[in-house]
């Protein structure tokens, strides 16, 4: 299971800045006008992922091309993280030589990339070729109100946050946010979460409190988050140290030095298929949860000719069909992971089948139909969470 990427923007780190730059590929290399149905010859399209967004969707982007040679030739794929993002892309537009065609990102480099005004909008100019968008689940559809007219949405999940424990270790697991906090009094250093930055889990349970606890604005951490700031002391207070990645709270789920752990549908399922943490490890709620969402879109930084903007446009109309959205279950990385409705699991691949079968909890399915679902804070926001949390809760505790 793969980390969740931070929303602060940096930097280009000295690795991704000596990449050799893809190859630009075939066709136009016009940016500006009309976007034609398909290229004039097949080209090479350079993907860049900076959400572990691949493990989801590769299969069903070469399985595209395997198909449609015509309209993509080959692609190549290269990984970073949000922070690098932004750097990245700024660098190649101003240089007039964009060399990444499609971006795959979390809401963090989508809107680091709004701000900075670095994607084509996509939307409603191309709304009557990207025609699965009018099967969005209501979570991803909210989701996607998110992206503006800059992104698709291409694979979501409604992620947390949950509480992990071993039954052997907490046979009486908390109900309530208060019963958490003093569990966590009567056995320190026994719950631990992921500093929220480093964290997908971490962020989605700093989000998810102030629902948790009736706060008087959930979408406003500066001015309406008072019971969550102070109860988020109160959990400090029983807590030595936090990790900086949500794969050392597995590990420690595992070994036992942790007990109550926090996580998310996708957290909770894949590294029990990769053995990271015992198979009978379990899930909770708090009483008055809300899920708090999360997705991943595809985004196309200006500067890219037209002739690749067509190829993206089938590309993504293929990736949101039922046949391709079924990909998406993947391990349970991404649980469920397809953005569209009646994308059963009997439709994804068998090992997909196999591990969730196994692996799945039957409860989420009333989980998912029968709580409400949160769209994360906006960027600006949720920056200032992180920074508050760094100054007033746990930053100096953070494992370096």
């Amino acid at each position: 299971m793969k980390g969740k990427v931070t929303l602060s923007i940096a930097a280009l780190t000295l690795a991704l800045t000596a990449c050799s730059p893809p190859e630009s590929g075939g066709g136009a290399t016009g940016t500006d006008g009309p976007v034609p149905e398909k290229p004039g010859k097949a080209v090479t399209l350079n993907v860049l992922d900076v959400a572990g967004n691949l493990q989801l969707t590769q299969g069903m982007i070469d399985e595209f091309v395997s198909k449609n040679g015509d309209v993509i030739e080959k692609v190549t794929y290269t990984k970073a993280t949000a922070p690098e993002l932004v750097g990245k892309i700024k660098a190649q537009q101003d240089a007039n030589r964009v060399d990444i065609d499609l971006v795959l990102t979390g809401v963090d480099g989508l809107a680091a990339g709004i701000d900075q005004g670095l994607w084509l909008p996509l939307l409603p100019t191309h709304a009557n070729r990207l025609t699965g968008m009018a099967a969005y689940l209501p979570g991803a559809e909210a989701m996607q109100k998110l992206a503006g007219d800059n992104g698709v949405t291409i694979t979501y999940y409604p992620s947390g946050p949950l509480i992990e424990y071993l039954p052997k270790n907490v046979p009486n697991p908390p109900k309530t946010a208060q019963e958490l906090l003093d569990y966590a009094k009567a056995n320190p250093g026994a719950v631990q979460y992921a500093r929220p930055s480093n964290s997908g889990p971490g962020r989605t349970f700093l989000m998810g409190l102030p629902y948790l606890l009736g706060d008087s604005d959930p979408k406003d951490p500066e001015n309406g988050w008072d019971k969550t700031w102070q109860f988020l002391k109160e959990l400090d207070a029983q807590i030595t140290l936090y990790p900086s990645s949500t794969s050392e709270t597995m590990k420690n789920l595992a070994n036992g030095s942790a007990k109550i752990i926090l996580t998310t549908t996708g957290w909770d399922i894949n590294p029990r298929v990769l053995g990271t943490v015992p198979k009978e490890a379990k899930i909770g709620t708090l009483e008055g949860f809300h899920w708090v969402t999360d997705a991943h879109y595809a985004v196309v930084p200006k500067g890219v000719s037209t002739d690749k903007q067509a190829a993206v446009l089938s590309l993504l109309t293929s990736m949101l069909t039922p046949e391709q959205q079924a990909k998406a279950y993947d391990k349970g990385y991404f649980f469920p992971g397809p953005a569209i409705k009646d994308v059963p699991l009997t439709m994804a691949p068998q090992d997909s089948q196999q591990a969730i079968n196994e692996y799945g909890r039957p409860e989420y399915a009333d989980l998912i139909a029968n709580n409400p679902l949160e769209v994360p804070l906006d960027a600006k926001a949720l920056v200032a969470a992180f920074d508050r949390w760094d100054r007033e809760v746990g930053g100096s505790k953070v494992k370096k």
